[in-house]
């Protein structure tokens, strides 16, 4: 339901490291500046908006708390640190949420209409008889 890849190191100098990260995407993406202690997302996506299938989230700068759960599954759950450089994939029917552990920089490859689209909270869900 999730996958975390660190960012591969392709060079280091004295300036710092460089390192790289593919995508098929194209069009504008999100790019989010958090502060330490800040929750972000609290809710999954269907996949039915190409940006969110899968979410994928690059964070550049920072450490961050990744917990979710299949909303299909609740038993199917867990909770993720991640340091940047590093690559979240979030898979459809995750809900998840996002913890600031430290001040973090991030792009989200996706609109922010795709979310508009595509963004599911636990009470809408079971409002609609949905799981």
């Amino acid at each position: 339901m999730i996958e975390i890849r660190p960012l591969p190191k392709v060079a280091e100098d004295e300036r710092g490291p460089t390192h790289y990260f593919d995508t098929d995407r194209t069009g504008q993406f999100v790019c989010g500046f958090r502060k330490a202690g800040s929750v972000s997302a609290k809710h999954y996506h269907k996949g039915l908006s190409v940006g969110k299938n899968p979410e994928v989230l690059v964070l550049f700068q920072g450490e961050l708390t990744i917990n979710w759960f299949d909303v299909r599954n609740p038993e199917i759950r867990g909770t993720e640190k991640v340091t940047a450089p590093a690559l979240v994939t979030v898979y459809p029917y995750a809900w998840h949420e996002v913890i600031a552990d430290t001040d973090m920089i991030f792009l989200e490859q996706n609109t922010l209409e795709d979310g508009k689209t595509d963004t599911y909270w636990l009470e809408e869900t079971v409002a609609q008889g949905q799981k």
